[in-house]
């Protein structure tokens, strides 16, 4: 994860300095959105990387739940950077369109989106290895930037091709239009997924249901309530209850318990993992989001 994120923070900073001699050179306002997209994501990936260094480090005893949440806040900050840049985007791109301008020296600009290009599907496959092996919200922020990046890039050299080439000068402003929405609908995703981070959000619905069968696939396991799970970073925390014959020894329940666990830790690698074990013939009333769905 740390190796991504060094390697998304180069490749930033290398797409900023060829994109902006070639904005210089042609004066492109797609370039331009380019640019500022290219810088946008050198400051979210030098925040992508203090959230991972932060994320990573070990639980201590003031943070017992570890330190998983600064990649949600990262987040938040991506997607604040990314919306402020898209509506500035969406201005200069509407102003370029009423009032157009002729774009030069078309094919450098034609070149450095080449080669720009070829560095984010470099990167963008270099994180989709690393998010295979780990779920982590900062990186895979980082990656949708970068993915819109191959389609702005993309959109750039039409523009610039049917500017400079045919004419068409509106295709300049029409494209940096498309740019923008494109970062504002990223920057919505990023958020909302921070969002849902730092709200404890439960799993999707069809983790919790694995989760119940892994459970009630135990044939001395009665029933069970009270399944609440929620991620922090790359940590994963599930805790329900388990419903258990009331006449069972205390040893016994426990061995059960652990069995589920296990079984739920297999389909839920590195999870915590809380279970507490209740006889199937009492009651609980202790007002406890009572109620609350299982």
């Amino acid at each position: 994860m740390r190796r991504a994120t060094m390697a998304s923070v180069a490749v930033a900073v290398v797409l900023i300095g060829i994109k902006a001699v070639a904005w210089i050179m042609t004066g492109s306002v797609s370039m331009l959105a380019s640019l500022v997209d290219s810088g946008l994501d050198a400051a979210a990936s030098l925040v992508t990387l203090l959230a991972v260094r932060q994320a990573t480090t070990p639980a201590d005893r003031e943070h017992r739940f570890g330190h998983g949440k600064a990649e949600a806040l990262a987040g938040l900050l991506q997607a604040a950077i990314v919306a402020g840049s898209g509506l500035f985007l969406l201005f200069e791109s509407v102003r370029r369109v009423i009032d157009p301008v002729a774009v030069e020296q078309g094919l450098v600009g034609i070149a450095v989106m080449i080669v720009s290009i070829l560095l984010t599907i470099l990167l963008v496959l270099f994180q989709r290895h690393v998010l295979a092996r780990a779920d982590s919200l900062a990186v895979a922020g980082d990656r949708l930037h970068y993915l819109s990046d191959l389609l702005s890039n993309a959109g750039v050299i039409v523009a610039l091709v049917l500017a400079g080439q045919f004419g068409l000068v509106e295709a300049d402003g029409v494209i940096a239009f498309g740019v923008a929405v494109i970062l504002l609908w990223g920057a919505w995703g990023i958020g909302s997924g921070a969002y849902d981070m730092l709200m404890d959000r439960e799993l999707p619905d069809e983790e919790r249901e694995q989760i119940k069968a892994i459970v009630l696939a135990e044939p001395r396991v009665k029933a069970m309530h009270d399944l609440r799970t929620r991620r922090s970073g790359l940590a994963t925390f599930i805790q329900l209850h388990l419903e258990l014959d009331g006449d069972m020894k205390l040893r016994e329940a426990h061995v059960i318990a652990d069995a589920v666990e296990l079984a739920i830790m297999q389909a839920f690698p590195g999870a915590e993992v809380i279970i507490h074990e209740d006889p199937d013939d009492i009651v609980e009333n202790d007002g406890r989001a009572a109620s609350l769905p299982v």
